[in-house]
């Protein structure tokens, strides 16, 4: 790892990251394939269960083609449970509970997410990982993955987060990356006169309205203050006096009201990211950068790439970037299962394997930007090297609720419910439950 992503990852202290939703959600939000495995007897000597998100529920789910190969390489025998991102976090903690969860399971680091592993380190339902897992782990970011100096998780990539612009179209359009805020406005009502948006939201789905929140802040909140949520936590600041904050949603609204998103937007699912996108109808759209390479991927000649959200006047470039998944161990697994999910995770913490799941998910590896970086990512590459992003910030978040009342509180404003200021005064309250 270089100083300067140190250097980036250490921009919000306690980092918190959201699920990425991969295109195939975007679609769909689908179910995925239960027991769609690689093997027969997972929770044996020698074998284990395995369970993870899967939009799609087809097998061409990264986590599915790793097990796949190592099950081919090792002879391991893998029960593979691909799950329906929606209802992933909920399905995790009702099986731990009830005694009868996987041996191997996919979560988000930290505490603010439905699938966070943390609460459930501290509730005694994840085992104790060792020195190679605490390897992988990016410097600042220990208070995500480890309790009392001991690591409940192992990171696998890292999946930035900024506006997906699909170039071919803004180049059909005469329309150039927006250098700031006041560009953007003025794009976007061009745009809109020529039947045509600046942006494709999913307003009818909250975790977007979050997602996008959260990329817009990139530039108003962290750039300025890298330690908010430090600051949060101590009780130095609040969401309802941060004018960081205000910025950033007050930008939303006027988005809203310069015609930057499609038709019908507040309405609009995933389908029309995909849509807008793929048919060049919108310009952009905030998708993980993971979600841009599969959607890439499954449309040939889509020439998208992540750039960084036009900062407010006289800003400077800025975009997230986190360690947004990670494997964890059922702490009540049969001892033959897990010395068999220690092994597995030993096997992906190889660099060719982990550069392999990198190649499949479409992130950046774990140690940053390096010489097999995808050009999705190519107007980010300066930026991710010299350390000029931060977590996704509702990683860091006390409980999934503050994500909520971000997500849902956006969503009311593209309806014309609400006003910013409330909006802010909802996710102090939700914090501070």
């Amino acid at each position: 790892m270089t100083q300067q992503r140190h250097r980036g990852l250490r921009r919000i202290g306690v980092l918190v990251a959201v699920p990425a939703l991969s295109a195939l959600t975007l679609a769909a939000c689908g179910g995925g394939d239960e027991d769609s495995g690689s093997g027969g007897s997972g929770g044996s000597a020698d074998g284990f269960t395995f369970a993870f998100e899967n939009a799609s529920g087809g097998q061409q789910n990264p986590w599915q083609l790793l097990a796949d190969e190592y099950a081919q390489e090792s002879g391991v025998q893998i029960e593979t449970q691909g799950l329906p991102p929606d209802s992933y976090g909920l399905t995790m903690r009702t099986q731990l509970q009830g005694g009868n969860a996987p041996d191997v399971m996919m979560f988000s680091p930290g505490a603010g997410n439905a699938n966070a592993v943390l609460p459930l380190a501290e509730a005694g339902y994840i085992e104790e990982l060792g020195e190679e897992s605490a390897a992988l782990v990016p410097e600042g970011n220990e208070p995500l993955f480890e309790i009392d100096g001991e690591v409940y998780a192992q990171p696998t990539s890292i999946i930035p987060v900024g506006m997906v612009w699909n170039s071919s179209a803004a180049s059909s359009a005469g329309v150039e990356v927006p250098e700031d805020e006041a560009a953007m406005l003025d794009a976007c009502g061009t745009l809109a006169a020529d039947g045509k948006s600046f942006l494709a939201i999913a307003g009818s789905a909250p975790p977007n309205m979050g997602l996008m929140a959260m990329a817009v802040s990139a530039t108003r909140v962290y750039a300025e203050t890298p330690d908010w949520n430090e600051q949060r936590a101590a009780g130095d600041v609040s969401f309802a006096d941060s004018e960081g904050w205000q910025a950033t949603l007050q930008a939303i609204v006027d988005m809203n009201d310069a015609g930057c998103f499609q038709q019908g937007a507040a309405g609009g699912g995933f389908d029309a990211i995909t849509q807008g996108l793929t048919q060049g109808t919108s310009l952009g759209a905030f998708v993980p950068g993971a979600a841009a390479t599969e959607l890439a991927n499954a449309s040939p000649g889509l020439d998208l790439q992540v750039q960084p959200f036009p900062a407010a006047d006289g800003g400077d470039p800025f975009v997230l970037a986190s360690p947004n998944y990670a494997l964890s161990i059922n702490a009540s697994a049969e001892e033959g299962a897990k010395e068999a999910a220690r092994e597995f995770l030993a096997w992906m913490a190889e660099p060719e394997n982990a550069a392999r799941f990198v190649e499949l998910q479409g992130g950046v590896a774990i140690t940053g930007p390096d010489e097999n970086l995808s050009p999705v990512y190519e107007p980010l590459a300066d930026l991710l090297t010299n350390g000029d992003y931060a977590p996704l910030p509702n990683l860091a978040w006390p409980n999934p609720g503050v994500y909520d009342a971000l997500s849902t509180g956006v969503q009311g404003l593209l309806a014309g419910q609400g006003d910013v200021q409330s909006v802010l005064e909802g996710i102090d309250q939700a914090w501070d439950q």
